[in-house]
């Protein structure tokens, strides 16, 4: 780790991390409070991924849907329109919308394989932007003289590392870069997570074989057939399933490459020095 003890923290002029855990859970709220205070450069990995890397891929589908509509279509080949995504830090929908949900097409579902290969797509672009890390840590610096630094993670960084490989290449390098932070849920926060994603169900991205496990075992527990299936029935069958998978994957980052502190500890912070006090304690506790 950069800061092996909390003095080294307290003492560095250029603070480092990288806040990592389920969506929902603060990792957001953080770096947009550190941003605001006008020492801290935050860098979302999510929109790094929906804009540098899936980008082309968005604004393709929504000119693929465009095409359909004979208005459109023709604006469209003439360049008369211009069709792009107006994805945010707040507001990553037009990624979520890209990657989509398995099924019944007119629910909006996709063909598995379609799902799928969506989903490499976004492995790909995730590790990307994971990596470009230290580069905007560089560039934070260089090109707009910022002190400190947070990177906010997606929730699925644990679906494209093994915390258990000391050589896991993104691992390293982020590592390298910057202190590593799991905001850790209690059973209470599992449990209003779970509530919050039966109320409104998006897509997320799951590593291949806890996918391809979940389809089976669905299709296998519900008797439907591929193209039947509900998307947002399936999703909402495979969140549960996706927080007890990645639970000890968070735990093992922590334990191995990083530090840990509580969502109900992250509630409390509302100011920098809030923040750089929660993690010198965090530190602390890992000895």
């Amino acid at each position: 780790m950069i800061y092996e003890t909390a003095q080294d923290w307290r003492a560095a002029d250029r603070k480092r991390v990288l806040l990592f855990g389920m969506s929902g859970l603060g990792k957001t709220h953080v770096s947009n409070l550190l941003r605001d205070s006008g020492d801290w450069f935050h860098y979302s990995v999510d929109y790094r991924i929906g804009t540098r890397y899936m980008g082309e891929h968005i604004a393709d589908n929504f000119k693929r849907e465009a095409m359909r509509v004979p208005l459109l279509r023709e604006l469209l080949m003439t360049d008369s329109v211009h069709i792009t995504s107006n994805i945010t830090f707040n507001n990553l929908s037009p990624l979520s919308t890209y990657l989509g949900k398995p099924g019944d097409a007119a629910k909006g579902g996709l063909p598995f394989a379609e799902y799928m290969r969506r989903q490499d797509q976004h492995r790909r672009a995730e590790i990307s932007a994971l990596l470009d890390t230290p580069h905007f840590i560089d560039r934070a610096r260089e090109l707009y003289g910022y002190c400190h630094f947070v990177c906010d993670s997606g929730g699925s960084i644990c679906e494209v590392v093994d915390p258990d490989d000391r050589s896991d290449p993104v691992l390293t390098a982020l590592s390298g870069a910057a202190l590593m932070v799991w905001i850790k849920g209690s059973e209470a926060h599992t449990e209003e997570l779970i509530r919050r994603f039966d109320r409104a169900p998006k897509p997320m991205y799951y590593q291949p074989d806890f996918l391809r496990a979940a389809w089976s075992d669905y299709l296998a527990e519900t008797g439907v057939a591929e193209d039947k299936v509900d998307p947002d029935a399936f999703v909402r069958w495979t969140y549960a399933r996706a927080l007890a998978h990645r639970q000890p994957i968070y735990a093992a980052m922590a334990k191995n490459w990083g530090v840990s502190v509580t969502a109900e500890e992250v509630a409390t912070v509302r100011t920098p020095a809030d923040f750089e006090s929660l993690v010198a304690r965090a530190l602390e506790a890992r000895g």
